[in-house]
């Protein structure tokens, strides 16, 4: 298995830099990873290399105003520029059909966390048919959550640290590995929210994403932890996966007890991670 770069052009110019971690074997199937919100690709090279050690194919790229992409832009981190969000859902879209391009053969299967989880339920609303399954982390229902904001402001995501104060740091709501959690507020490229305008467009698409659309037993996963305060003690994940349920998805969850919000970074990762694995093989078997 190896890690190499990987860029992908779109049609504004805009270079999209990420990650590809390949596997040794013949791959069972590709994975394209769509990130959360104020990190980027190179944090999921732990996961990257486990599911290329078990043979898939994992793709990454850091979305616009973020990462190594917002970097060779010169744009500020959290700012999606001119495409704004659907501007990120195409460019997730671009990536999955250069993946499908390059191995038609092959199944693809959309994987998204926190932000990045729904980039994919967007792109699901009209490219479900182009992917074998989905996997949902960190997520919820984002008109749901957009009650609990101000749409109008910038997202500070500190905000999110409330219900575990007093607090270590801003971000202990992330993990309750403390490594995990010094990591990413050492990290330069971690941290950050959207400014306004950005995260308008995201609010924007609420409506939409509260009406999921997919074909009739379409393979859903949907991993979280129980303390996420995204998914507000379940009450904001759980309807999203009773609409999916009644849209026909075939939905399998796996609710963690006192995990938090970035369940491959979290104590019990193992365990996760062997159940990611566990669904994978079920679906690309079939």
């Amino acid at each position: 298995m190896a890690r190499s770069a990987l860029m992908v052009g779109t049609s504004d110019g805009t270079r999209l830099v990420g990650q590809r971690w390949t596997t040794d074997t013949d791959a069972k199937a590709a994975i394209v990873l769509a990130h959360g919100m104020g990190e980027h690709s190179l944090r999921y090279d732990a996961l990257g290399k486990e599911l290329s050690a078990a043979g898939y194919d994992v793709l990454a790229v850091d979305h616009r105003g973020h990462g190594r992409t917002a970097g060779i832009a010169g744009t500020a981190l959290g700012d999606f520029g001119n495409a704004g969000w659907d501007g990120v859902v195409a460019d997730y879209a671009l990536t999955v059909r250069s993946t499908v391009g390059e191995r038609p053969d092959l199944p693809v299967i959309a994987l998204g966390h926190s932000m990045g989880s729904w980039v994919v339920q967007q792109y699901l609303l009209d490219h479900a048919a182009d992917v074998t399954g989905a996997v949902l982390s960190g997520s919820g229902a984002l008109d749901l959550l957009a009650t609990a904001v101000d749409p109008d402001a910038d997202v500070d995501l500190s905000a999110f640290n409330a219900p575990f104060a007093p607090a270590r740091t801003d971000y202990d709501w992330l993990s309750r590995d403390e490594a995990e959690v010094d990591a990413y507020v050492a990290e330069p490229l971690c941290g950050f929210g959207l400014d306004a305008k950005s995260a308008a467009g995201m609010w924007a698409a609420a409506p939409r994403l509260a009406q999921p659309s997919v074909p009739g037993g379409f393979p859903l996963l949907v991993l979280a932890g129980t303390a996420d305060p995204v998914n507000a003690g379940l009450t904001v994940l759980e309807p999203l996966v009773e609409r999916y349920r009644t849209a026909g998805a075939d939905v399998t969850t796996h609710y963690y007890e006192d995990a938090r919000h970035e369940v491959f970074n979290e104590t019990n990762r193992d365990e996760v991670v062997a159940d990611l694995l566990r669904w994978l093989g079920a679906v690309t078997a079939r």
